[in-house]
């Protein structure tokens, strides 16, 4: 199911969703110089971050190759965080939401996960 092109574009979607709810916090939190760094530098560093360390075999060139565990955690810490800066803007209805749509992702993606925690340090050289 994690290959089902519907499952895509909601994973893709909530990929882009996450760096602009990183982006708002740091709009909305900060002022001054602050303002314009936390907005651009937040979600800067999640999809640097998001793009640099992969699991081999999955789509895309792995820069940094690690356990499917690890990037599964560094998934879920981007996400969590999304969720988190929602929340903490005052936006808690959307952050419910958003949590939702990235938990029915995850939910319809069990196929991945599987492949993921069964992705061990040993694979990854």
């Amino acid at each position: 199911m994690a290959n089902n092109p519907i499952n895509l574009a909601l994973r893709f979607i909530l990929e882009i969703l996450a760096l602009v709810a990183l982006a708002y916090w740091g709009w909305t939190q900060h002022a001054g110089l602050g303002h314009i760094l936390w907005t651009l530098a937040l979600p800067a560093l999640a999809a640097i971050l998001w793009g640099t360390f992969r699991v081999p075999d999955d789509p895309g060139k792995a820069p940094v190759a690690v356990p499917g565990a690890v990037r599964l955690a560094l998934e879920l810490v981007i996400f969590g965080a999304a969720v988190m800066a929602l929340y903490n803007t005052g936006l808690i209805l959307l952050s419910n939401i958003f949590g939702i749509l990235v938990l029915a992702h995850y939910l319809v993606s069990y196929d991945r996960i599987i492949w993921l925690l069964k992705h061990n340090r040993n694979s990854t050289a």
